[in-house]
């Protein structure tokens, strides 16, 4: 049995899956339960944690925002996306080689994956499961908006949880991060990990470099193109 070293963590929304619609009418309707009217303007996503998504979409609707704004918007948008399970099968899709390049991670030894993703846990077991990818990912070792944590903190204690979880440590250069956008990738810059950035969200492959990603692919089409990356990466 092969020794586990590597932890891959990916982020969910625009590297593995796009439910950009789903996502919109789940913030509309919790919009529209916690402020009491329709929706105007949704805050930018990539990257950014659910918390943030909130608060400035709150700010953007012309809503003067307290702490107590988030609970309730959190939980009007989980019971939102339960609301469109259905809906993630038929609306969501999987990206380009998204699945194979999980798959053949799943099949490499020594190979741990998981999510680090700005989504509340629930949203995003959601996602990746009616998405038929959740069998590749050990989602109990994931870092999840939690309301307190920035995405490198989340990175941190995605790592600490794999390695409780599987009984081996797992070190910031043995832990890459594959994300889409420049903010995750400064989450990864400040948690010590590298970061494969893929251009399947609204970031240019130009800008993923600028930002300082490690390796940057345009998508994950390329499945040997992402084994080797992971590797290079990661010192195998």
């Amino acid at each position: 049995m092969s020794t586990l070293n590597r932890l891959v963590l990916w982020n969910i929304d625009h590297t593995l899956v796009d439910v950009g619609r789903i996502t919109r009418e789940a913030y509309a309707e919790a919009f529209q339960a916690t402020v009491g009217r329709s929706l105007l303007r949704l805050a930018p996503t990539p990257g950014r944690t659910e918390s943030e998504i909130v608060f400035e979409t709150l700010a953007f609707n012309d809503v003067v925002t307290t702490d107590d704004h988030l609970p309730p918007f959190i939980d009007a948008l989980t019971r939102a996306f339960a609301a469109r399970r259905a809906g993630l099968r038929e609306h969501g899709r999987v990206l380009a080689g998204a699945r194979e390049a999980v798959d053949a991670l799943a099949r490499t030894p020594g190979v741990v994956q998981s999510v680090l993703t700005g989504s509340v846990r629930a949203n995003a077991v959601l996602k990746v499961t009616e998405l038929e990818l959740a069998g590749y990912l050990d989602l109990d070792a994931g870092g999840y908006e939690d309301g307190v944590y920035s995405k490198a903190a989340l990175l941190e204690l995605a790592r600490s949880r794999a390695g409780d979880r599987h009984g081996v440590a797992f070190p910031e250069r043995a832990t890459v991060y594959i994300a889409d956008s420049p903010r995750d990738v400064q989450a990864a810059r400040i948690a010590g990990s590298p970061i494969i950035a893929v251009a399947t969200g609204s970031a240019t492959e130009a800008e993923l470099r600028a930002a300082g990603a490690d390796a940057v692919l345009p998508t994950l089409a390329d499945t040997a193109a992402v084994m080797n990356a992971v590797g290079a990466l990661t010192g195998s």
